[in-house]
């Protein structure tokens, strides 16, 4: 079993690379490890079963290391460095450098979800619709300004030019028919910088599907507000849908930009998302076990009066 130190110095704002936390892992008792440059050619081609793969960078950096830590049967670390930091969240990692690698060091192991859209693999969140803008359009200078408040800008300039998208979403025996300004299909309970999808878990074989309807752009951004920044649960209403069920599929009327984890995938008129239970091991504390699912099933068409579709108890 070897130790592996993965850095991605392009990512978030840049303070934390390998000398910071070479520094913090060597006072946690750990000295043996090889480092490697994300950026470069070859960086994973020695990683084996049972190696310990810290990575040190964003969630984007996370989710290609993650990759390789399932394709290898390697386990994962991460040491959060990007912006949103939203897998780390997920796990409940300790925010203090010290405390966080003293509990790498003590080997802590759990296993938890991974999903896939289109056969590329995520940690946390595949979006359609508006959601894709901040991924796409939220400038370097605004995230090391400003970080996770960056996105907001960004969907402020862009939300009153979203004509909505058609879409038909099915889970399971679930289906929801109709135009959307935003469809996100979250592996874990983060997103966004911090976004909570309430009941949603890492590790509970189920991805969480959450669309919002078009309406004006005015009570949108009062949701967006109070559910992200201000931490609020919204009321329960006929503008978002909550679905939860271990596999998805999206059918657009006309193809549209997918991201995943921040990725852009390009245009997709067909998405397929899907998520395999505990193939990913990583070094963190053990998670709280999750509560028996309460789903209910149900059809709705675009002519329903109320067209929700509740399987827990709130949308976010």
């Amino acid at each position: 079993m070897r130790d592996w130190l993965i850095i991605n110095g392009k990512a978030g704002d840049g303070k934390r690379g390998e000398s910071f936390w070479k520094t913090h892992l060597n006072a946690a008792g750990m000295h043996d490890f090889t480092a490697r440059d994300l950026t470069e050619p070859g960086w994973d081609s020695d990683i084996c079963a049972g190696d310990r793969v810290l990575v040190a960078g964003g969630d984007g950096s996370v989710n290609r290391v993650a990759a390789i830590c399932v394709e290898q049967k390697a386990i994962l670390a991460v040491l959060p460095s990007g912006t949103a930091n939203d897998f780390s969240r997920n796990l409940g990692l300790p925010e203090d450098p010290a405390e966080l690698c003293r509990l790498v060091a003590s080997g802590q192991i759990t296993a938890i979800d991974v999903a896939w859209v289109n056969d590329h693999l995520f940690l946390n969140v595949a979006h359609i619709g508006f959601g894709t803008f901040p991924a796409r359009e939220a400038s370097h200078g605004h995230k090391r300004r400003w970080g996770r408040f960056s996105y907001l800008f960004t969907l402020a300039q862009q939300l009153g030019l979203q004509r909505g998208i058609h879409a038909r979403i099915e889970c399971d025996e679930q289906v929801a028919e109709g135009r959307w300004l935003t469809i996100a299909i979250a592996s874990g309970a983060y997103f966004g910088g911090g976004h909570h999808i309430a009941e949603a878990r890492i590790d509970d074989g189920h991805l969480d599907v959450v669309a919002v309807r078009q309406r004006s752009w005015l009570p949108l951004m009062f949701i967006f507000i109070t559910t992200r920044l201000l931490r609020r649960t919204p009321r329960r209403h006929d503008t978002v849908v909550h679905f939860k069920a271990p596999q998805c599929r999206v059918q657009l009327r006309h193809e549209h930009t997918l991201t995943a984890d921040g990725e852009d995938m390009g245009l997709i008129a067909d998405v397929f998302a899907f998520t395999r239970r505990g193939v990913l091991k990583v070094l963190c504390e053990q998670l709280t076990p999750p509560q028996p699912l309460m789903l209910r099933k149900q059809r709705f068409t675009p002519s329903d009066t109320h067209p929700m579709a509740w399987s827990s108890s709130g949308p976010f």
